[in-house]
């Protein structure tokens, strides 16, 4: 028998509609075929033309697009979460489990060793029938999923009311939810039905649950104790592959963006920004800028533009443009995060703690603070604030509404160099990065990742 520790795996990838989805299991693939391995990626059509060019080796890597049937109330020609508003995703959950027969038919002529997953609990047993098995690869912080382990049988049978409270054996206090107005609203819309039989919630524990081995993108040395709870409650191996983000691109920062920011001393520009999911009411815009323009530090801002606004400048409000002339720039365009988070300038990172963001944050040397807006970014960020210590967080109202004082207080806090907070953060933050960069750490993490996926093959 061949020893299965040099063998070569193929494996399939079938990620959420999403491109915060499509994106980080791309990155994975794309380190799996640098190994050697095959990679067969199952995606909505439209979707292959914007991340091809992400590929380095395409002869090792397949894309097999899906056609996205029309389903009443989704939008006409649909395929990801970018194209549905947010109250119509669970039109888009329809949709998504109605390409079973595509996924099928394409799974069953390929036979993968392995298929990645995440949000259709139907894979595990079309995995199972014809051979493969079915890796539930979450790409959100896996303190999430160990908070809102199932404390009741039938995983239906969880309320809104059970999730206030962390299970039994949790590895912290201090990361929960808050029960204020907003936060519940949240873990609302991940309880309840979207608008077919199956909630968010439902449609990813019957994943984890009925899985061959649950896989996290990130270290043991940063979310261990989170990784070892779901080990043991769900009772299959737990395996991680590191955050595995984009390498910094070879080129260099483009000169518009060097030009402005070489303007400003060292360590002093606030950078804010919160994915492209994320859009804003006009009100709420227009009051974090009042507050980035009241912290009187130089910004950067990088927001899409708010509902009902064709371009982003019409949403400034009176007079703030002349106002921060030289000091704030507002950009509503794609922006090289990576790169703008090493520019020695940017003294502050303002991110709503999606995981990606979360992880370029902790790398960078800049000082954090979080602005959540959905469940898992809400966990990610207590995650940050009151367990590491590495961040601070905007406090919102009881409604979810960020006040320009708040945002102006907490940016502050960390940017003064005479507030204990400052100190604080900056010094946990340097600690952990410490660890977190320690060389070829990342490439141990894969290799050791490959090697497990190999060993459930035995």
């Amino acid at each position: 028998m061949s020893n299965s520790r040099s063998t070569k795996l193929h494996v399939a990838m079938f990620p959420w509609f999403a491109f915060g989805h499509i994106t980080p299991y791309l990155h994975l693939s794309k380190k799996l075929t640098e190994r050697g391995h095959r990679v067969s990626f199952l995606l909505p059509k439209g979707a292959q033309a914007k991340v091809e060019h992400l590929i380095l080796y395409p002869n090792l890597i397949h894309f097999y697009p899906l056609l996205v049937p029309s389903v009443d109330g989704l939008p006409p020609g649909a395929e990801t979460a970018s194209d549905v508003p947010f109250p119509l995703l669970g039109h888009l959950g329809v949709a998504f489990d109605q390409t079973q027969d595509q996924v099928q038919t394409i799974l069953r002529s390929l036979k993968p060793d392995f298929i990645f997953f995440n949000f259709s609990p139907w894979m595990p047993a079309l995995a199972h029938q014809i051979g493969s098995k079915a890796i539930c690869y979450s790409i959100v912080t896996p303190a999430r999923p160990a908070l809102t382990f199932p404390t009741k049988e039938k995983p239906e049978d969880m309320t809104v009311e059970d999730f206030m409270q962390p299970p039994p054996g949790y590895p912290t206090s201090c990361v929960r939810t808050k029960s204020n107005g907003y936060e519940i609203a949240q873990l609302k819309v991940f309880a309840k039905a979207l608008g077919t039989e199956m909630s968010l919630y439902v449609r990813i524990t019957y994943g984890l649950i009925w899985s061959d081995a649950l896989a996290y993108r990130t270290y043991h040395e940063f979310e261990g104790p989170y990784c070892d709870y779901l080990r043991q409650h769900y009772n299959k191996p737990v395996l991680l592959t590191g955050p595995v983000l984009p390498e910094a691109p070879a080129t260099k920062l483009d000169e518009k963006w060097t030009n402005w920011l070489c303007n400003f001393k060292q360590g002093t520009v606030v950078y804010c920004a919160f994915g492209s999911q994320n859009k804003l009411q006009k009100d709420q815009f227009q009051e974090l800028l009042l507050g980035f323009e009241l912290c009187g530090q130089p910004f950067l801002v990088a927001l899409s533009t708010p509902d009902g606004c064709v371009t982003i400048e019409e949403a400034f409000p009176e007079g703030f443009e002349e106002r921060v002339k030289g000091r704030g720039w507002v950009y509503g365009g794609w922006v090289p995060q990576t790169l703008i988070l090493e520019h020695p300038s940017i003294g502050c990172s303002v991110t709503h703690c999606g995981y990606g963001s979360m992880w370029e944050s902790l790398l960078s040397d800049c000082q954090i603070a979080c602005v959540p807006f959905l469940g898992d970014q809400i966990v990610g960020a207590r995650l940050m604030v009151e367990e590491l210590k590495v961040a601070v967080e905007v406090e919102r109202e009881d409604n979810g509404w960020i006040s320009k004082e708040s945002l102006s207080k907490a940016i502050i806090s960390v940017m003064d160099e005479d507030s204990e907070i400052a100190g604080l953060v900056k010094y946990n933050h340097a600690k952990l990065k410490e660890e977190l960069t320690s060389e070829g750490m990342q490439e141990r993490y894969l290799d050791t990742f490959i090697q497990n996926l190999q060993g459930l093959m035995d």
